[in-house]
């Protein structure tokens, strides 16, 4: 596990018993350090971190009264967001990545739009493997998110997107050089959403010949992008339910692709897609499958994130899946008939490429 969490429970007990109450109340802390963000607190901080401000100043500044802002700043000072000298207030270096991390801004509002509020229904969700949260918050009868992604509520749908492709994005350039250094003619793209991998490849390649297998939902957002960029010579759709396994998939591919789309689904339903999709190569096809797993990350944060996605899969995406690590993710693909080749890690921030016979 690249010795990952091995300082785990060195602290003493007066530390170990601090950490526990920030957990208690982790909750009003975020609410807090977003509001913090939102109101434009942290910015005015930063702005003037070498002399400080104080509540009166910041009073001037922002359209909050004074009451108001000194409770944001309290709790801020208690998180470690801010610092208080003199009765001036300064951002501290955890504040400054709240501020500025593009990765903390997409968790922070993946988790309050998307999560927030269906988490509350986690334990039940739990006890019945079923999204719970997903029919208190979203009011949808839905088996699963992915239907209703093109219907939520936009910044539900919005901090959805730039949560998904973030983790992906940042090892997109490299995953479409891997796949085209093996020369294919065809791929199938399964899980292909919005179409951004498949026409990063059509783009760099005019040659191949691209396949995107996804819900109807999914290939309706689709369809347009791929139009949008005169793609539709080179890519076409597929429109499917990958957990209806008594349908089959196209054939004869030089590559089967999928992208942080495994995840999605429970042991067995994953080891039937890798059959299948094992079926759908052709006799020199390799199946290449991208995903974070959480053991092969170089930073503990990066598998702090990839861990705590899984409570997501339970409480709002389906109830049933979560983030794998790389003993979990090996047994699923030698289930299916298949065997691997080589296999990538520290692909972007997070991914790992499994390549399969």
């Amino acid at each position: 596990m690249n010795n990952l969490f091995r300082k785990n429970d060195s602290k003493s007990a007066l530390e170990a018993q601090y950490e526990a109450q920030k957990i208690a109340f982790a909750p009003i802390i975020f609410q807090v350090t977003k509001s913090m963000r939102d109101f434009g607190i942290l910015e005015i901080l930063q702005k003037n971190d070498k002399m400080g401000i104080s509540l009166k100043e910041l009073t001037k500044k922002i359209d909050l009264s004074e009451y108001a802002i000194k409770t944001l700043l309290e709790t801020s000072l208690s998180a470690d967001i801010v610092k208080v000298n003199n009765d001036k207030y300064r951002i501290t270096k955890t504040g400054y990545f709240l501020q500025n991390d593009t990765m903390t801004k997409i968790n922070m509002n993946y988790n309050h739009y998307v999560n927030y509020e269906g988490l509350f229904h986690l334990e039940e969700s739990l006890k019945q493997e079923a999204p719970i949260g997903l029919y208190k918050t979203f009011g949808d009868d839905s088996s699963t998110i992915y239907p209703k992604l093109s219907t939520l509520p936009q910044k539900a749908k919005k901090s959805w997107f730039e949560f998904d492709h973030y983790y992906s994005d940042t090892a997109l350039n490299e995953a479409v050089d891997i796949l085209l250094d093996m020369k294919p003619n065809t791929i199938l793209d399964i899980g292909g959403n919005t179409g951004k991998f498949s026409m990063n490849i059509a783009k760099k390649n005019k040659k191949i010949k691209i396949t995107i297998a996804d819900l109807p939902e999914q290939v309706s957002l689709a369809k347009p992008n791929i139009a949008k960029n005169s793609l539709e010579n080179q890519i076409d759709f597929f429109p499917t339910n990958i957990l209806d396994h008594q349908l089959s998939l196209p054939k004869n591919y030089d590559i089967v692709w999928m992208s942080q789309f495994l995840d999605c689904f429970r042991e067995e339903d994953i080891i039937a897609i890798l059959k299948r999709a094992r079926e759908a190569i052709n006799t020199n096809g390799k199946v290449c499958i991208m995903e974070p797993l959480w053991d092969k990350q170089r930073f503990e944060t990066s598998s702090f994130c990839i861990i705590n996605t899984s409570p997501y899969f339970t409480a709002l995406a389906n109830g049933y899946s979560k983030m794998f690590n790389a003993t979990d993710m090996q047994n699923y693909i030698e289930k299916a008939g298949l065997k691997i080749v080589n296999q990538m890690d520290n692909i972007g921030i997070c991914q790992s490429i499994i390549i399969c016979k």
